[in-house]
């Protein structure tokens, strides 16, 4: 769950930071003891993303020839060992790896699917709770009511079950006509799988709804060949509709990105622009101002509000771009080498760090750690969207994730830990195992995850084979 800046105006628990009301002494979502203190976080990053120097540019990246980015960098990455990783921030300039080697042949490259909505995806309802529309009708449950053939009642045809008792019919109140169970929502719980993508999103156990979202899709660059993405946000529960933020803010840089992608728009430069579309499709969920507040945009009520991560992997290049706290993780196949994290945190304590006002130490043990310092939302004051480039020699994969995980598995190394070794294999099944995890951790939060496997192009093809650029 992201966390904007605490307000006086808005109090929140601090066991889910869910609103509250005045006077509150327990937390109507989670019933958190308000007059408990809460224990502080011990979160801390695993890699700061910080310009080295400026990157050559005008390469061609495996046999695309891209167009110049404005704005961001527009060339092709250089090729990178696994322990210069990450690679190039938004303004060209190299940034900065953890040390260690490793080598291991690429594997098959994954089978790759067509958008979805058209035949490339399918939805995998492995939760019991969405398996309202998949499963027939059970045995009557005990206490079930009889019909009068002394039968259990059972629902009509095309009509939902009950996850239950599975032989209530649900009525459109939400609740079972039979054992009166309430039902999830549709967000509950969501699978989606591609041959070369896959993503689940959890409600987790502690929160009433689900304010994450994703969207995993694939489309052809103009050379013919395939490019993957992936888009993960986490609404930001202290603001209004969090959950109608995180799935117009999804929605709409999915669309962005495939469409800029088909053209040949650079995925660096694709990537920073779906950011953008997805900032107006969150600011456009905000009320009109009032007349008392036109004088400063920036003063809106409690406007809907998301955090972003996205990666796309396209003709050998991996990038990523977010806004906020959700992260995205490299972990190399063979696991010899060191996994890393992709993505800095926009929050308070990697803040404090960044401007050396405070150790990790000092700055994750504040109680302000988890304040973020952007956003996606009309109450945002800059949209400053970060991307990074990528070239791995070696095949790896990577997990995009909102904090829903990576409270439970923060550090790469633990990330790392948790994916089973078989992911780039099975993506789906890994991003189950992801969520387990969270869950079994606690499940304080929603949780999200993407898992995208990138297999090294074959030594030839394009400018995979063609050696590290000494520019």
């Amino acid at each position: 769950m992201s966390q904007m800046p605490e307000s006086a105006d808005l109090p929140t628990c601090p066991g889910c930071t869910e609103p509250l009301e005045s006077g509150d002494l327990f937390c109507g979502a989670c019933g958190y003891d308000l007059s408990v203190v809460p224990p502080r976080p011990a979160d801390r990053p695993t890699l700061v993303m910080n310009a080295m120097g400026p990157s050559d540019s005008g390469a061609r990246a495996g046999g695309v020839d891209w167009p110049a980015a404005a704005g961001t960098d527009g060339s092709a990455a250089p090729v990178h060992r696994p322990e210069e990783l990450p690679g190039l921030d938004s303004a060209g300039a190299r940034l900065p790896g953890p040390g260690g080697d490793f080598e291991l042949p690429a594997p098959h490259a994954p089978a790759t699917g067509g958008p979805l909505g058209a035949g490339g995806g399918r939805t995998v309802p492995a939760d019991p709770r969405t398996a309202v529309l998949a499963d027939p009708p059970g045995p009557a449950a005990p206490g079930a009511q009889a019909g009068p053939e002394g039968s259990a009642s059972a629902a009509p045809a095309g009509a939902k079950l009950c996850v239950a008792c599975r032989a209530g019919r649900v009525d459109t109140d939400g609740y079972c006509e039979n054992c009166g169970h309430a039902q999830p929502r549709e967000r509950d719980h969501v699978e989606q799988e591609l041959g070369a993508v896959a993503a689940v999103s959890d409600r987790g156990l502690r929160h009433h709804r689900n304010e994450d979202a994703f969207a995993v899709s694939s489309a052809a660059l103009p050379d013919g060949s395939p490019a993957v993405v992936a888009v993960v946000c986490d609404g930001v529960s202290s603001a209004t509709r969090p959950d109608e933020a995180s799935a117009a803010a999804a929605e709409s840089a999915n669309e962005s990105l495939l469409g800029a992608l088909a053209r040949g728009t650079h995925p660096q430069q694709a990537m920073h622009d779906a950011i953008v579309v997805a900032a107006e499709a969150v600011n456009s969920l905000a009320p009109v101002p009032s007349s008392a507040l036109d004088a400063d945009p920036h003063r809106h009520q409690n406007a809907p509000a998301c955090t972003i991560v996205g990666a796309v992997v396209a003709s050998g290049l991996l990038i990523v771009g977010w806004i906020g706290d959700s992260r995205a993780y490299w972990v190399p196949d063979d696991r010899q080498g060191p996994p890393a994290r992709l993505t800095e945190d926009d929050s308070w304590a990697a803040q404090m760090v960044a401007a050396g006002l405070m150790n990790e130490a000092e700055a994750y043990a504040d109680e302000r750690a988890h304040a973020i310092t952007g956003w996606l939302g009309a109450d945002a004051y800059e949209l400053e969207p970060h991307t990074a480039s990528f070239k791995p020699d070696h095949p790896g994969v990577v997990v995009v994730c909102t904090d829903g995980l990576w409270n439970y598995a923060e550090g790469a190394d633990e990330m790392a830990r948790a994916l089973p070794p078989d992911a780039a294999e099975r993506p789906l099944h890994a991003a189950r195992v992801l969520v387990g995890h969270a869950l079994d951790g606690g499940g304080h939060d929603n949780v999200t995850v993407a898992v995208l496997p990138f297999a090294v192009p074959p030594r030839g093809a394009g400018s995979a084979g063609q050696g590290r650029s000494t520019a």
